[in-house]
């Protein structure tokens, strides 16, 4: 008899226990993953080779070059043609040397940990076509300065 009663005890606390799990469903949980990654990948930017971009910049398709270094950097030496607009100041207001959400963008910074940050805020912002393409550090075309 003491058996029984204790199957029936652990059989109604296994029945409560199921019934106060998660209620979302198998397919619930898929379209929720699918939303996430539809809306991460389209707010993301292209990593690509140095070599890569500088074919780009031979192009006369309306790109833009932007360091996103500081002022100091950008003057002691940047890539030909680059504009400056610093990362610090890349917030959520688009950049008004940046009118357009459709152009070319090419970014770097001085070892690429900066350019990947301004890419991302730029991407988040609505930007379609962003290249990161790393540091000046390993640039080994043309450089300018400022000074």
């Amino acid at each position: 008899m003491k058996n029984t009663t204790f199957l029936i005890i652990v059989a109604s606390l296994c029945m409560f226990m199921s019934a106060c799990g998660d209620r979302t469903s198998s397919s619930e949980s898929i379209q929720l993953e699918t939303q996430t990654t539809t809306a991460s990948e389209n707010a993301s930017y292209q990593q690509i080779t140095q070599e890569k971009a500088k074919e780009m910049m031979q192009a006369d398709d309306g790109h833009v070059i932007v360091d996103v270094r500081r002022q100091d950097e950008y003057d002691s030496g940047h890539i030909p043609n680059a504009i400056l607009i610093p990362n610090e100041s890349i917030d959520t207001e688009k950049p008004k040397e940046l009118p357009d959400l459709d152009q070319v963008i090419l970014i770097y910074c001085r070892s690429g940990r900066r350019s990947k940050e301004a890419s991302q805020k730029l991407s988040d912002m609505g930007y379609t076509n962003i290249y990161e393409f790393g540091g000046i550090i390993d640039w080994t075309g043309e450089v300018v300065t400022s000074e």
